[in-house]
């Protein structure tokens, strides 16, 4: 039996590299010899800038940066070189994701992005011929407009001052833009973006209700984030031309993706597509006999453009099931059916708590990998035995 595990990480608890490794861990548990392919897959998220330059063979760079509570953390971007040409990988999440947000402090209306504008500029700085920005496991609902501010723009009151903007709820304080110090260097380079191209800014589907809530966000909060969104888009369509608010991605990590649209020139992509052009993994899902893959939480949102739903989708091209293992099982799960994926299944052996669950989570995916292959086993033996009945009897 072939085997191919291709899990994203579980937010805020395992990076994919963790969770692939546990899910090795199992398989091994239950057949040390087993023919295995492991390949940990990022999103745009958490581990998205150290994954890539790992796999380019590039340098990772510190730098101090303003994180999403508006505190100088510590973060980080790649840098590798390709066919003569220096690339920047960035990972918004190092800077401005939702793990950097303590939880008695997740309001998105007062989280920004300006950290992000700073690792572009130190990108600029290095060089660089094109930038690679991930979007996935914001902090933030700012628009970008944190990020565009680092960059030079200034967001003006009806006084014509400048104002800052540190946070979604400034935006509703801003009377126009005004773009004349945006750094030039933006325009010699190539942006590219990875982003869940399903999210957009504005309306009924909008950054703001959909994703404000994970973020902290209460109903009242959520119907002021949205009016401020609102607010945002009409400005940029007055400053810059686009009509940001419906563009698919343009909600991306809680509307980076149309700040940096509007502002760094950037070209959004479905996030699965443009990281396959980094992570080859089509050919080695196709000689699979069952493939494993892994997302810290299930529901409605997986189908996407999710990891596990994106891995089901190759493999339903070659007709291979898919077994997705969770940490918690959400509304809407039974809908990754339709998506591709065979069979899923938590983690979470008893009741407990998010702590000790994310504490055992490692042990946990072990030990559910290696069960959920000891089913198959049996569903395998009673399959091979049934037809043997059946040749007898013909007999």
């Amino acid at each position: 039996m072939k085997i191919v595990i291709v899990p994203s990480g579980f937010k805020e608890c395992l990076g994919s590299e963790e969770v692939a490794s546990a899910m090795e861990r199992g398989v091994r548990r239950f057949d040390p010899f087993i023919d295995l392919e492991v390949i940990p897959m990022i999103d745009g998220g958490e581990g998205f800038a150290k994954t890539i330059t790992h796999l380019k063979n590039g340098e990772l760079i510190y730098e101090e940066a303003i994180g999403p509570i508006g505190q100088k953390i510590l973060s980080h971007f790649g840098v590798y070189v390709e066919n003569g040409k220096r690339t920047a990988v960035i990972e918004m999440a190092a800077v401005a994701g939702l793990k950097l947000v303590p939880r008695d402090q997740r309001n998105p209306l007062r989280t920004t992005t300006y950290g992000v504008g700073e690792l572009i500029l130190a990108a600029l700085d290095l060089g660089v011929d094109r930038i690679l920005i991930g979007c996935g496991d914001s902090g933030t609902s700012d628009g970008g407009a944190g990020m565009a501010q680092a960059l030079g723009v200034q967001f003006l009151d009806k006084q014509h001052r400048s104002i800052p903007i540190n946070g979604g709820k400034d935006l509703l304080e801003v009377d126009s833009l005004n773009l004349a110090k945006l750094d030039k260097r933006l325009q010699s380079v190539a942006i590219d973006v990875a982003c869940n191209w399903q999210n957009i800014l504005c309306g009924e589907k909008g950054v703001a209700r959909v994703f404000g809530p994970q973020k902290g966000a209460t109903p009242l909060q959520v119907e002021k984030l949205s009016s401020a969104l609102e607010h945002y888009a009409a400005l940029i369509q007055e400053s810059v031309g686009i009509e940001i608010g419906s563009l698919p991605g343009s909600g991306a990590s809680g509307g980076l993706g149309a700040g940096l649209i509007a502002f760094t020139g950037a070209t959004l992509h479905p996030r699965f597509n443009i990281i396959m052009d980094y992570i080859s993994i089509e050919e080695k899902i196709s000689n699979a006999d069952i493939v494993f893959t892994a997302e810290g939480s299930l529901d409605f949102q997986t189908p996407n453009g999710k990891i596990p739903a994106e891995v089901a989708r190759i493999a339903k091209k070659n007709n291979i099931p898919v077994i997705a293992i969770t940490g918690t099982i959400g509304k809407g799960a039974d809908l990754n059916y339709l998506a591709g994926i065979d069979a899923y299944s938590s983690i979470i052996q008893k009741p407990t708590t998010l702590e000790k669950a994310m504490k055992k989570a490692p042990k946990w995916i072990e030990e559910s990998t290696e069960s959920i292959l000891r089913q198959v086993a049996i569903g395998l033996g009673i399959g091979e035995r049934k037809l043997l009945r059946e040749g007898m009897n013909q007999k």
